[in-house]
């Protein structure tokens, strides 16, 4: 009788990296939220808040890179309600939706490229 135990294997990550498709996923609903009023962009934001801290560290910056995309773009649109009020708001919605489009896009070609954005905490590009 063989009493030897047989050690699980390591889980190891796969040759290609982490998978990506939970962050791009939530790029994608960062910028659905264009035409949704905000709807999937809030389910997005979910998504980042709950994968955040379980993968490589350029992976956690995507996650916080969408958390503090979204939290902005909160902001930004929320000026640009309130100025709609002398007109001008109608032009700065139009920047900030480009300000996201931009954002979004530059995070996930830094995705593909598997590392972190770049300039995380600014609140421009």
């Amino acid at each position: 009788m063989n009493d030897t135990v047989t050690p699980e294997p390591n889980p190891v990550e796969p040759p290609n990296g982490p998978d990506t498709t939970i962050p791009i996923v939530v790029y994608v609903l960062l910028l659905a939220g264009i035409a949704t009023g905000g709807l999937t962009s809030l389910i997005g934001v979910v998504i980042a808040y709950v994968y955040r801290g379980k993968g490589p560290e350029w992976l956690d910056e995507h996650y916080r890179f969408q958390i503090r995309t979204f939290w902005i773009s909160l902001v930004y649109f929320l000026l640009a309600g309130i100025l709609t009020l002398i007109a001008i708001g109608f032009v700065l919605w139009l920047v900030v939706v480009v300000w996201l489009v931009i954002r979004c896009v530059k995070g996930i070609k830094a995705l593909q490229a598997k590392h972190a954005p770049d300039n995380v905490d600014t609140w421009l590009f």
